[in-house]
């Protein structure tokens, strides 16, 4: 059977549901979502006269979940427009249409009855290749489907979702052991190449495997936490960055995922696994479990009711405070600064297993908590092999993929040497597994095998080998490319190298790859070397951020300093590189992902096609500093968006030109690749890739199939230049934008050069003038703008504080 997804069905439209379908939604699925029907009225249904027989009453339940979803922030859809792909409806009325579905799924509430009955139903009216899966976390996957028919059970698995679906990479699938391997094998390569998921295979064991390690190790943490009188603020100071968790570290985590959420899993954890007796002497904390409760009964949930662990608070200016609760008291604080000698240590230090060793050594109260909860969590994962995976890599995807961690438990354990760790567990009270053990005496130093810095194995307890990585073949991956002596050339900022196959890439390499004279140099030798020995050129990196933009540092330092000479000859060398790519004789594919801001995003708009991560946010930000994009931004806007509707007669110009302000002046970002084609940063013609691990793979391949269909550049275009009279409207419109306060004097004084930009400065008509014209005009006003007193004040306080200043 050849198996595919045009049609899909999602049956739950609570949190999770709504934003599942919208996810689908965003890859062009088209999506119906069902739920219940309401068994009474609302009030304002009653005085509009409706009744419960009324198909806006019948699907009220599902239209709000989706109307939740729109809204929703962090966006579930990539667009608003996105939305227009998912059709509601209700169980009663429209369970028929799972017979015209290819994939239902079902995210319905946690009760095993619920949802068998809901699986008769489904059974009932399903085509007979109708995969259908359940989006449970907790209940074991072959006790859904008992009683049902051969054929369902043959197409039915688990497929659990993590929250948010849109942005967290995880995605455990679950077989029984009646599912078809081709189903299994469908299900995981759909999921991985058009969701954009980090397949996990789980097994069906309680909370599988992403959730049983964050409870097993989470609830340890709570108890310790309270039996050794840290505070909120303490605790997230410690276990955020510093030891490879993202931002929300623990108690800022709890709070996202809900307390009753928290309260829930725990409770069902609990009596699942009375084999677990290291899980289970943590879930049963009577001081933890009276602390989450208390907070339930009280309605303090986390962020969904603006009060947990920490609770929104609005100054008298309207800003937001978040204070943290008292864990004795249960009353909230004023926030107050924590700092610990051992945490100053690491804050600047990027090697995750640097860190870690730093703090497992410190005296302070931040290293006896990294101690405890390093050394208990790696006990714990190591405990639940085979039991929840045979390997340490479906653990460490996991927990790296379902949390946004740095790495996973046993690659961590690799970082900080096994055998010496495993005996600072065993002193600590927390000794590893005994395979763990036998592993080192057999010979074996690390659960991984490694080639240079590059995982190419595991170790298998079970056989007591290790094993190679069977992976999909033709994946492009920068590191190994480097490792097998592909790196061509190099210099501080930037590296190229050779991807095979005719084709080269230039990797960023500064910090937060921000563009600097070293990423031009490299950017312009890369163009000289494929010129001579290659068929096209990538440029693309597997960093979070494909680029932040131009070294501010670099560009006030030069203001400051007098060094005008230098930075005209910067800019222009940026806008001769941009220029030269776009006119080049061979494909250049940029391949984005993360944030491409300011110039990154400007160097992005001038390959000959770009191929983006779906999770891309560009925009030209350069007015936050003072200044107007100079590296072709604006020109480049110009052409996108005015050029193609000024070829019509009669057309006016102004409405384009307010689009085109608006983006730039208000420094707008794109919260997605699809946004950023809405607003001209993408074109029709570029490429979005779901999984952000194949997006050099596939850049590589588009380059290859451009010069396979005879890629040829552009010819040379013209600029459309409104001229003065335009020039003249926005600056009215200017004018009343700092007279009612919208915007203040110098930001109104930007915005009058970045028109003059625009317009093509003061020329008594219309005109299609040559491009090297608007970058002149931009290179003057940036250079002009530098110069000012307010825009270096912008500049410091962006490098200073990493926020806008509005002076």
């Amino acid at each position: 059977m050849r198996y595919h997804i045009r049609k899909a069905v999602v049956i739950g439209a609570g949190t999770m549901g709504a934003a599942i379908a919208a996810h689908l939604a965003n890859t062009g699925v088209a999506v119906t979502l069902l739920d219940i029907v309401p068994n009474q009225l609302l009030p304002e249904e009653e005085r509009k006269g409706l009744k419960l027989a009324d198909p806006a009453v019948r699907n009220r339940i599902v239209r709000e979940g989706l109307e939740r979803a729109v809204k929703s922030r962090p966006a579930s859809f990539f667009t608003p427009e996105h939305a227009a792909l998912i059709s509601v409806g209700n169980l009663e009325d429209d369970l028929g249409v799972v017979g015209q579905a290819d994939w239902v799924i079902e995210a319905i509430v946690e009760n095993l009855k619920i949802k068998q009955q809901l699986m008769e139903r489904i059974d009932a009216v399903r085509a007979p290749f109708t995969i259908v899966t359940t989006n449970t976390s907790g209940i074991p996957i072959a006790s859904i489907a008992v009683g049902r028919s051969e054929s369902f059970r043959k197409h039915f698995l688990g497929t659990h979702f993590f929250n948010p679906p849109r942005y967290l990479k995880l995605l455990e699938v679950i077989p029984t052991a009646d599912t078809s391997s081709e189903v299994v094998a469908f299900i995981s390569h759909f999921c991985e190449y058009r969701l954009g998921k980090g397949i996990v295979p789980a097994k069906d064991t309680p909370n599988f495997i992403g959730n049983r390690l964050a409870f097993g190790s989470g609830a340890f943490g709570l108890d310790y936490i309270l039996e050794n009188g840290y505070s909120v603020e303490e605790v997230d100071a410690i276990t955020g960055p510093a030891i490879g968790n993202p931002k929300t570290a623990t108690f800022r985590l709890i709070d996202l995922v809900g307390i009753d959420v928290w309260e829930h899993v725990g409770a069902n954890l609990a009596p699942a696994i009375p084999h677990d007796e290291h899980a289970l002497r943590y879930l049963n904390s009577e001081k933890a479990n009276h602390l989450i409760h208390s907070l339930v009964q009280r309605g303090s949930l986390g962020n969904k009711s603006k009060a947990g662990f920490y609770k929104e608070v609005r100054q008298e200016d309207g800003k937001k405070d978040f204070w943290p609760i008292n864990l004795q008291t249960l009353e909230y604080q004023a926030p107050s600064k924590v700092r610990f000698e051992s945490i100053g240590k690491v804050k600047d230090e990027e090697d995750l297993g640097k860190r870690l060793k730093v703090l497992l050594a410190a005296d302070d109260r931040a290293g006896q908590l990294v101690r405890a909860l390093t050394y208990q969590s790696l006990a714990y994962a190591s405990e639940r092999i085979p039991e929840v995976a045979d390997t340490a890599k479906p653990i460490d995807d996991a927990m790296r993929w379902g949390f946004g961690r740095e790495a996973g438990p046993f690659e961590t354990w690799d970082m900080l040497g096994v055998a010496e760790t495993a005996q600072a567990m065993r002193a600590a009270g927390f000794p590893p597994a005994a395979w763990v053990d036998a592993m080192v005496e057999a010979g074996f130093p690390t659960f991984y095998v490694y080639e240079g810095k590059i995982k190419t194995g595991m170790y298998n307890p079970e056989k007591g080998v290790y094993e190679p990585f069977v992976r999909t073949a033709g994946l492009v991956f920068l590191a190994e490319q480097k490792a097998g002596g592909r790196q061509i050339k190099k210099n501080p900022g930037a590296t190229l190298v050779d991807l095979g196959d005719g084709v080269a890439c230039v990797e960023f390499n500064t910090k937060m790859n921000a563009l600097d004279d070293d990423v031009f140099t490299m950017i312009l030798e890369g163009l000289n070397c494929t010129e001579s020995d290659f068929d096209g050129l990538v440029i693309g990196n597997e960093a979070d951020n494909f680029s932040v933009g131009a070294n501010l540092f670099m560009v006030v330092m030069g203001a400051q300093s007098g060094m005008w000479d230098q930075l005209d000859g910067a800019i222009k060398k940026m806008q001769d590189m941009n220029m030269r790519m776009r006119y080049f004789s061979k494909p250049v594919v940029v391949a984005p992902a993360g944030m491409a801001l300011g110039g990154g995003a400007e160097v992005m708009m001038y390959a000959s096609r770009v191929v983006a991560a779906a999770e891309l946010y560009a925009g030209l930000v350069e007015i936050g500093a003072g200044v107007i994009p100079a590296g072709g931004g604006t020109k480049e806007m110009v052409r996108r968006i005015i050029n193609p509707p000024m070829r019509t007669k009669n057309v006016e110009a102004l409405p384009l030109l307010q689009r085109i302000f608006e983006q730039i002046g208000l420094a707008k970002v794109a919260t997605s690749a699809e946004e950023a084609r809405q607003m001209g940063i993408l074109s029709p013609s570029d490429r979005v890739v779901m999984n952000r691990e194949h997006l050099l793979t596939e850049a590589k391949k588009e380059v290859l199939h451009m010069v396979a269909t005879g890629y040829h550049a552009p010819l040379p275009e013209k600029i459309y230049a409104a001229g003065r009279d335009a020039l003249a409207a926005m600056r009215v419109g200017i004018y009343m934008m700092k007279e009612g306060k919208y915007i203040t004097e110098y930001e109104a004084h930007i915005a009058n050069k970045l028109a003059s930009v625009m317009t093509g400065g003061e020329l008594s008509a219309p005109a299609w003038v040559d491009e090297q014209y608007i970058l002149d005009l931009e290179r003057e006003t940036f250079l002009s703008l530098c110069g000012e007193e307010k825009t270096q004040q912008r500049m410091w306080n962006l490098l200073q504080t990493g926020k806008p200043l509005r002076n």
